[in-house]
């Protein structure tokens, strides 16, 4: 048995581990293995570690690392670092490994251990994760033993029936940060990356118009609501939207799109020439798209759509195709806007998919609108949408969400993804395999959760544009997906607690970023192993257990 030793020196890589227990099993010792996710640490786990530990005279403990779990878009509710310095810090427990893969199968063939210890429930388990588990242990000749289980708690179940706990929410958010060299000096690094990025921004123009009502009455001559425009105010959305939000950001924008030959359309021209966005804007309909949200209370009733699909002709989309490859010449950054209007077609997706990779650009888009289609988005680095224009895109509301975003990337072979959880949060799918060989489904994916930085929700229109513009101009400037969601998140925040749009601008981003407490290394919730280690002696006393 290994000598007692600290907490953090407890804590080891797998392959350094391996050579550790060769040694020990060289002189004689037995290897005994657990493995879990262990987000909170229950009296059912103690008893069940210090059952194992009996069992053996080493005991390794390996725990599901962060991107790898998949038991809902807000677990694991303890991050990986604080989930392995609790189980460091019981006495009986001789090394924690944090394991990168969903299943315990390749550690298991890196470290061999004498006996593997599962709980009772897995004894008739037809899980195939678990079976391969146990074919693999038993291949070189070792025992799988489980415990009687006599204590049974779910950290599941405690997981459903907590509250908001600011405090861990802050040890999270810290965990994420430092995991993934996420600090003020990089997010200021960032975000004066944005100035000056050349964006080229495709998609369809939309004129959004918010009529406020009162409602406080029914109509006389029928069972429906009656309402009493009490006023309205105007903003362009669609495309437009995305080149307002990247320009607040500092980044040169270029919008080609659809409009219609009314005065709607020339005034949209004019405001952007006003502004100093260029564009090449294709008149190939009557009437600019126009939606209509009805208001009453602050809540919104119904939208009113005023305009039809209305795909590009051959000449229109030759026309476009030829001021895409002009501008893609220049671009940094190409952002799809693809809203069902018609705007988006085939041969400008293959337009791109054959000359930005000529050029570098990094490809971005989402499809917010019901009649859009996220999924002829080909080849794109980033995609951006809610969970459930996820779902209803792959026709999946049942599976669990890394799998249908797998789906998505593998169908449109797209690299990275951005899915917003609405209240919850942001969760960031990196698909790091492309290739026909790649392993298995849940090993392709890398995600990474961030929790939703907004303290109220008012409005959620120009959030999804926020989240859009922000992540792929950090994509675009060479930042990783996690510092991505990041920044996304805090974006996607600042839109919501403002009605209608409002461009979420550079100076709103530093200013909240200076006050975030997960940014500042003097944080008074980040627990020490010392703290830790008091928990863990609060712990019950070895109980005498028969051995199966």
């Amino acid at each position: 048995m290994p000598a007692k030793q600290s907490v953090q020196r407890k804590i080891v890589e797998p392959q350094r581990l391996a050579e550790t227990l060769r040694e020990l099993r060289e002189r004689g010792d037995t290897i005994v293995q657990c493995h879990g996710c262990f987000d909170i640490v229950h009296p059912g786990h103690i008893r069940y570690l210090q059952f194992a530990r009996r069992l053996g005279d080493v005991l390794v403990v390996s725990l599901t690392g962060d991107a790898a779990m998949g038991k809902g878009p807000e677990r694991p509710y303890i991050p990986q670092e604080l989930r392995a310095e609790s189980l460091a810090a019981l006495e009986f427990v001789d090394w924690v490994v944090i394991d990168p893969h969903p299943t315990a199968c390749q550690l298991l063939e890196l470290l061999r251990p004498d006996v593997y210890v599962k709980g009772r429930e897995y004894a008739t388990v037809t899980d195939p994760r678990f079976v391969r588990e146990r074919e693999i242990v038993e291949g070189y000749d070792g025992r799988v033993v489980f415990h009687s289980g006599d204590v049974v708690f779910s950290s599941t179940h405690l997981m459903e029936n907590r509250g908001r706990d600011e405090p861990l929410e802050e040890c999270r958010l810290r965990a994420f940060c430092q995991r993934n060299a996420i600090d003020e000096a990089s997010l200021r690094e960032t975000l004066e990356g944005f100035a000056g990025v050349r964006v080229l921004v495709v998609g369809d123009l939309i004129r959004e118009r918010y009529i406020y009502c009162d409602a406080s009455e029914a109509a006389g001559d029928a069972p429906v609501l009656s309402l009493q425009r009490l006023g309205s105010t105007e903003y362009w959305g669609g495309a437009a939207a995305v080149a307002l939000q990247l320009r607040a950001l500092g980044a040169q924008p270029f919008v080609l799109a659809a409009v219609g030959r009314d005065e709607p359309s020339r005034q949209l021209a004019d405001y952007l020439a006003k502004l100093g966005i260029q564009n090449h804007l294709l008149p190939n309909r009557p009437n600019l798209l126009e939606r209509c949200t009805f208001v009453a209370d602050d809540a919104k009733l119904f939208k009113l759509i005023d305009g039809v699909c209305a795909p590009l002709d051959s000449a229109w989309e030759k026309q476009a195709a030829t001021a895409l490859r002009q501008q893609l010449a220049h671009a940094q950054l190409l952002i799809w806007c693809d809203h069902g209007f018609g705007m988006i077609t085939p041969g400008l997706v293959r337009a791109v998919v054959t000359n930005g990779r000529r050029h570098t650009v990094t490809v971005a888009g989402h499809a917010p609108g019901q009649r859009a289609e996220i999924g002829a988005l080909h080849a794109a680095d980033l995609v951006t949408l809610t969970e459930r224009q996820l779902r209803e895109a792959m026709h999946d509301m049942g599976s669990g969400l890394p799998a249908v975003a797998w789906n998505l990337l593998n169908h449109t072979r797209g690299r990275a993804m951005i899915v917003s959880l609405r209240r919850r949060g942001l969760i960031g799918f990196d698909r790091r395999h492309t290739d026909a060989g790649s392993p298995p489904e849940p090993e392709r994916l890398k995600s990474e959760f961030v929790p939703s930085f907004a303290t109220h929700y008012l409005d959620w229109a120009g959030a999804e544009e926020a989240v859009l513009s922000t992540a792929a101009l950090a994509c675009a400037t060479g930042r990783s997906l996690p510092m991505a969601a990041y920044v996304a998140a805090a974006a996607e925040a600042h839109a919501v607690s403002e009605p209608g749009f409002e461009p979420v601008t550079l100076d709103k981003l530093y200013t909240w970023f200076a006050k975030r407490p997960e940014l500042r290394p003097d944080s008074r919730f980040y627990p020490d192993a010392a703290t830790l280690g008091d928990i863990a002696r609060l712990a019950p006393p070895l109980v005498t257990e028969k051995t199966p």
